[in-house]
C-alpha cells in the first residue's frame, strides 16, 4: 500500500467535513506512507477547518442544485468548470481511491473517478440518501450507511457502519448532575436563526431559574452580538456565546442536555457520546432529512423532538425546566442512546477502503 494517492471529496459544512477527516486520519493510522488530498468548496469554514488540520486541501468552485430557486442558474453555469477542474485533479494526482463523503461537491469527482475505473466509496450520513448519493449510487463500488433501514436504498453496494465522528466524542465521561443545569444550544456549523431566536424569545419564561441554567450558545456569525446582548438584557450571567466552537466535544462533556438541529453529523455525535438531546430540526432541509434523522433518536426515546411548526416558547421553555428538575430523565435518555452506538467506525470504514485498492 506504499505511496497510494487517496481523494477525500465533499464538504460544505462541518457535517460533511469532520467525517472526511476522521477517516482521512484514520487511514494516514493504518498507512502512514499513503498520500491524502481533500476537495471540497470555497466555503471559508471548510477553508479555516481543513487549514487548522494542516490538510492538503483543493477548493472547486461549486454550489448545489436541489432547491435553490432561481439561484439553480449560478450552480448550472458552474457545473461544467467544476467537471473540468475534478478531471484535471483526477489526471494529475492519479489516486488508487476516490471517496466521497456526501453533499453537491462530492459528485463530478466522484462521478469522473468511477467513469476512469478508479475505485470509488460513497459515505451516506443521513437516514434518507441525498440528490448527490442517490445519483451516485448507480457508479459506485461501495456505499458506506450510518443507519440500517437506509441500506435498501442501496440494491446491494450499502454496508451499514455508521457515521465516523471525531475520536473524543467516542471517549466522554458521563457527568455528574448537580442542581444546576448546563445547556449547549447550536445549529449546526453555521448556526441556526431559527434556533437562537428560539430561545431569545424564551429567556423571559426561564428567568426565574437563570442561578440554575448554565448554558453554551454557538450562534454563527451573523447573530452572535445580538444574541450576547440579550442574555446580558434578561440577566443571565452563566454563558457563554460564540460564533463558533473548535472544540465541540469539550463543550459536550460539559453539558447535561444539547439542544441543536438535526443534521447527520449532530446525530452521529449524540449517538457516539450518547448525550440527551432536544431536537429541533432545520424544515427545509433537502427531502426533509433532518426530521428523519431526527425521528431514528426519537424511535428509542434518545430524544425529544420540536418541530418549527409545534414551536412555542412557553412548551420549549417547559420542557428545559422539566429537565432541569429531573435528572433521571436524562440519564434515561442517554441510555437509550447505547443500542444505536456502533464501535470503531472510522477504523471500519479504512479497512473497507484498503480492501477496495488492494481488489
Amino acid at each position: 500500500m506504499k505511496g497510494k494517492r487517496i481523494i477525500i471529496s465533499g464538504g460544505g459544512t462541518a457535517g460533511h467535513i469532520y467525517p472526511a477527516l476522521a477517516v482521512g486520519q484514520k487511514l494516514k493510522e493504518r498507512e502512514p506512507d499513503c498520500i491524502l488530498t481533500f476537495v471540497g468548496t470555497t466555503r471559508s469554514l471548510e477553508q479555516r477547518i481543513m487549514a487548522h488540520y494542516k490538510a492538503n486541501f483543493i477548493p472547486l468552485k461549486i454550489e448545489g442544485i436541489k432547491g435553490k430557486g432561481f439561484k439553480i442558474f449560478k450552480s448550472l453555469y458552474l457545473l461544467p468548470f467544476s467537471f473540468l477542474k475534478s478531471m484535471v485533479i483526477l489526471i494529475r494526482i492519479k489516486p488508487h481511491l476516490v471517496i466521497g463523503v456526501g453533499s453537491y461537491s462530492s459528485g463530478p469527482i466522484v462521478l469522473l473517478a468511477s467513469w476512469l475505473k478508479i475505485p470509488t466509496l460513497i459515505m451516506e450520513q443521513n437516514l434518507q440518501p441525498g440528490l448527490t448519493n442517490r445519483l451516485l449510487r448507480r457508479w459506485v463500488r461501495k456505499v458506506v450507511v450510518s443507519f440500517q433501514r437506509s441500506l435498501p436504498h442501496f440494491k446491494g453496494k450499502g454496508i451499514f457502519i455508521g457515521n465516523p465522528v471525531r475520536e473524543e466524542f467516542y471517549t466522554l465521561r458521563p457527568k455528574q448532575r448537580n442542581s444546576t443545569l448546563t445547556l449547549l444550544i447550536f445549529g449546526g456549523s453555521q448556526g441556526s436563526h431559527f434556533l437562537n431566536t428560539s430561545m431569545m424569545r424564551s429567556l423571559p419564561l426561564l428567568k426565574k431559574e437563570k442561578d440554575r441554567l448554565s448554558i453554551f450558545h454557538q450562534t454563527g456569525e451573523k447573530d452572535l452580538e445580538w444574541v450576547r446582548e440579550s442574555y446580558v438584557q434578561e440577566g443571565f450571567k452563566e454563558v457563554t456565546v460564540a460564533s463558533y466552537f473548535d472544540d465541540m466535544d469539550n463543550y459536550f462533556q460539559k453539558s447535561d442536555l444539547i439542544i441543536s438541529r438535526a443534521g447527520a453529523s449532530t446525530i452521529a455525535e449524540l449517538i457516539a457520546s450518547q448525550k440527551a438531546s432536544v431536537l429541533i430540526p432545520f424544515s427545509q432541509a433537502t427531502d426533509n432529512h433532518q426530521v428523519l434523522n431526527a425521528q431514528e433518536l426519537e424511535r428509542v426515546s434518545g430524544t425529544e423532538v420540536i418541530t418549527e411548526n409545534g414551536f412555542s416558547p412557553e412548551a420549549f421553555s417547559q420542557k428545559i425546566l422539566d429537565f432541569l428538575e429531573d435528572n433521571e430523565k436524562i440519564n434515561a435518555m442517554e441510555k437509550n442512546l447505547a443500542p444505536l452506538k456502533t464501535e470503531k467506525v472510522a477504523d471500519k470504514i479504512a479497512d473497507l477502503c484498503l480492501e477496495l485498492m488492494e481488489k
